[in-house]
């Protein structure tokens, strides 16, 4: 990893101050929003309590998040009679507590990575609305429904509070008293504060919090982060109880950095590796392909992009976002009973429809996102394989990431005579291993990727296929994914 820090010594000298912990009486509000999905489903017994199984399903990576309390209640006649217990371990107890505010205008790759890899380390992450309602319409038509309001948030205590970036998302922290107040208190208590992309100068500088510091954001915020920082160009930045990073193809390396601060490095390592991060960042991506064909579509590529309980966000919201970029047109539907699905790492996404509805469409490509629950969801889904085969049977392309292949794609008969890579852990079951270790594969009318950290590639390379390598890499550059 490369990023930088002024003073090491200072920060392990002043070790973070302990976590507030967890009691009966009092609940934090992302344990309140997981305690109010129970209540709701268990309203109706006879229909499956989506939110509180899914709370155990989890992205097949080696190392899973600890156990979720156990839920116990009394009763629940009314909301004010309601009574919750948690049966928390010790690892449970002394989770670090990490509030993620999102707006109108946030940009959802930055949100959703920074939230998945915090709560793969085990941190207890809030996310927070500073609009006056839980769903946040992010940038590139991502919705996004966040655990609690960030007034529900202004009297806990955090160990880190780290903003995503996104315009006009960053202006709205900017503009937010509650959260501005939030994040000065957590300053003048010396607890971490980060911030990615525009916001490390529109938020954090604005408030002047970043005086004497070096920090980095976004290239076109760089004068006016100037005016209030040192401003270097990092890939990730600290100083002292402060973390920066630049944009979307560096927030993952910042997440995980955010871990290392929060835990320690062994941590960090244990987070990252099944993250499948690129070695070289900035390096331009690669794609192996095989059998090229030209894929068609009439003018704009139509793209369907199935979400359910369980998707892996990240990979999801990466896919939908980076499309969305190139111009085409990405409908994102829905595996279920519900437009809003919960997420592996527990994001609460809304799709555009329900599959029954995005049915009726034809797509130029339909592509899968990972994770377990999702990949489960979707092999069990007669309408979404039907799709899947037909589309193949046309000679039209379709792919899948992570899980998807060896869940879905094999198992259906959608990988015969095909090279294809899948998540490490899964690729003992595909029946052609013979290009696993790629990551990301082209096979015809195919396209395969391992996991989150080559979701970016993966995306890439099916603007690549559709709008040419030049498209691809003007976009990577923009994200800076590849160096400028």
């Amino acid at each position: 990893m490369t990023w930088q820090s002024r003073s090491r010594s200072s920060q392990r000298s002043h070790p973070l101050p302990p976590c507030p912990s967890t009691t009966e009486t009092k609940l934090l509000p992302a344990q309140r929003a997981r305690a109010d999905t129970s209540r709701r489903y268990l309203k109706n017994p006879k229909k499956p309590p989506k939110g509180m199984a899914l709370l155990q399903l989890h992205h097949l990576t080696l190392h899973s998040l600890p156990s979720t309390p156990k839920l116990h209640h009394s009763r629940f006649s009314t909301r004010k009679s309601l009574r919750f217990s948690f049966s928390a371990s010790a690892s449970t107890t002394m989770a670090k507590q990490v509030l993620v505010p999102v707006a109108n205008g946030t940009e959802p790759m930055e949100a959703v990575i920074t939230i998945d890899v915090l709560r793969r380390s085990g941190a207890e992450v809030t996310v927070a609305s500073v609009e006056k309602e839980l769903r946040v319409d992010a940038c590139h038509g991502v919705k996004i429904v966040a655990d609690a309001l960030v007034g529900d948030c202004k009297d806990t205590g955090f160990d880190l509070i780290a903003l995503p970036g996104g315009m006009p998302g960053a202006t709205n922290f900017k503009d937010c008293a509650v959260l501005e107040s939030v994040v000065k208190k957590q300053a003048a208590d010396g607890r971490l504060y980060a911030a990615v992309c525009a916001s490390p100068a529109v938020a954090l500088g604005s408030w002047g919090l970043l005086k004497g510091l070096k920090a980095t954001c976004y290239p076109s915020f760089m004068e006016q982060l100037s005016s209030c920082a040192t401003a270097v160009e990092s890939i990730v930045q600290q100083d002292g109880k402060v973390v920066t990073s630049r944009g979307p193809g560096t927030t993952m390396e910042f997440s995980v950095a955010l871990v290392e601060q929060l835990y320690d490095k062994e941590k960090a390592d244990e987070v990252s590796g099944p993250l499948l991060l690129r070695p070289n960042h900035g390096d331009e991506y690669k794609v192996i392909e095989l059998n090229p064909m030209e894929w068609k579509c009439n003018n704009i590529p139509q793209i369907l992009v199935p979400i359910a309980d369980g998707s892996e966000e990240m990979e999801a919201v990466m896919i939908i976002d980076i499309l969305r970029r190139a111009k085409a047109n990405v409908v994102v539907a829905s595996v279920g009973d519900n437009l809003e699905i919960l997420a592996s790492r527990k994001v609460k996404l809304v799709a555009d429809m329900l599959l029954d509805e995005a049915a009726k469409l034809s797509y130029d490509l339909i592509v899968l996102p990972g994770g377990l629950g999702g990949a489960q969801a979707f092999a069990n889904s007669d309408k979404l394989v039907n799709m899947l085969k037909k589309q193949a049977e046309s000679n039209k392309p379709y792919g899948a990431i992570c899980a998807s292949p060896a869940l879905v794609l094999e198992p259906h008969g959608l990988l015969k005579g095909k090279k294809a890579t899948a998540f490490p852990a899964m690729c003992n079951k595909l029946s052609d291993q013979s290009f696993i270790d790629n990551r990301v594969v082209v096979d015809g009318n195919l396209i395969t990727s391992r996991g989150p950290g080559t979701s970016m590639e993966f995306a890439l390379g099916i603007v690549e296929k559709f709008f040419g390598r030049p498209k691809a890499l003007e976009l990577a550059k923009v994200m800076l994914f590849v160096h400028q």
